[in-house]
């Protein structure tokens, strides 16, 4: 199996591939962590103040996949995720849905196990490891940011893209040149403080090109043997009720966050943290003008005694 080592930091349609491949062929991706390598198992809470933002969230490739043209679909099946035996999640001032409420760095360093992470007392995150950016070259020219998700895909944070996820792909030029990175040991929809549990990982996947079939943006599927069960303690939910989406997402993060503070003695970063590694946010209406709402579901059984 062919596998890729070489990084690239924006979306470039320039850029020479890493590697050329058929369609059908299995590739194996070494991913650094979204920091590039900046943080590592025995980082201080000071590197975050010191970070390279040139540095931060690259992505290994690019592939060329034989076959693919503009108007074609690329198929990603997850075949593999191997996990480091170590993550993070940070604070990073400035980032995040409640950044203004948050403005110090703040890190804590995750030993993962393969099945679970531990780093904040009391709490036992179930590791479901996936790719947080994942996608091809956009069809205009120049470098683009890796940071926000496009037609392309690309930093997406979808944690359900899990081991035999298919992710679907418009093609927007000749090859695709496909590109992965930002691999996380675990995240809550949302990954609400900017990241979720940032870990180094080996990724294999397989490409197939569906030709003339034509997407206007990325799409999944899930098959039911790796779709995610319910959590068997059930869960406490707070919401966010507000005029606009953000705001009521902001709203009912703000919510979880004051419940464990109250209810389980935390900081106000080490829950604003673990609302971003295991709550989820659910838009539960947006019909019912002029307020929308948000819902944060904690699954219990991750502070469970």
């Amino acid at each position: 199996m062919t596998t890729i080592h070489s990084r690239h930091y924006g979306w470039d349609n320039a850029l020479p591939p890493a590697a050329e491949v058929e369609s059908g062929s299995d590739v194996e991706f070494d991913v650094v962590d979204a920091s590039g390598g900046q943080i590592d198992a025995r980082s201080p809470r000071e590197v975050l103040g010191s970070l390279d933002f040139a540095r931060i969230n690259p992505v290994t490739g690019p592939i060329f996949v034989k076959g693919a043209k503009p108007g074609d679909t690329l198929e990603v099946e997850i075949r593999s995720l191997r996990t480091s035996r170590w993550g993070w999640t940070g604070i990073i001032p400035g980032f995040g849905l409640l950044a203004d409420e948050y403005p110090e760095p703040w890190l804590r360093i995750w030993d993962v196990d393969g099945s679970t992470a531990t780093g904040i007392r009391g709490a036992r995150v179930p590791v479901r490891p996936f790719p947080g950016t994942i996608g091809v070259a956009l069809a205009e020219r120049g470098a683009h940011s890796i940071v926000p998700p496009r037609q392309n895909g690309g930093n997406m944070d979808i944690r359900h893209l899990v081991q035999g996820v298919r992710l679907l792909l418009p093609v927007w030029v000749d090859g695709a040149l496909f590109s992965v990175g930002d691999t996380h040991a675990a995240q809550g929809d949302g990954e609400v403080c900017g990241t979720a549990i940032e870990s180094p990982m080996g990724v294999a996947l397989r490409f197939t090109v569906h030709r003339g079939m034509t997407l206007a943006a990325p799409q999944y599927v899930v098959p039911a043997w790796c779709a995610e069960q319910p959590d068997p303690r059930g869960y406490h939910v707070t919401t966010g009720i507000a005029e606009d989406l953000r705001e009521a997402a902001r709203s009912a993060t703000r919510h979880m966050v004051e419940h464990l503070t109250l209810r389980y003695a935390y900081s106000r970063e080490e829950a604003y943290a673990l609302c971003s590694v295991c709550v989820d946010l659910r838009i539960s209406e947006v019909v019912d003008a002029p307020n929308w709402l948000v819902s944060a579901f904690l699954p219990l059984s991750v502070l469970a005694s």
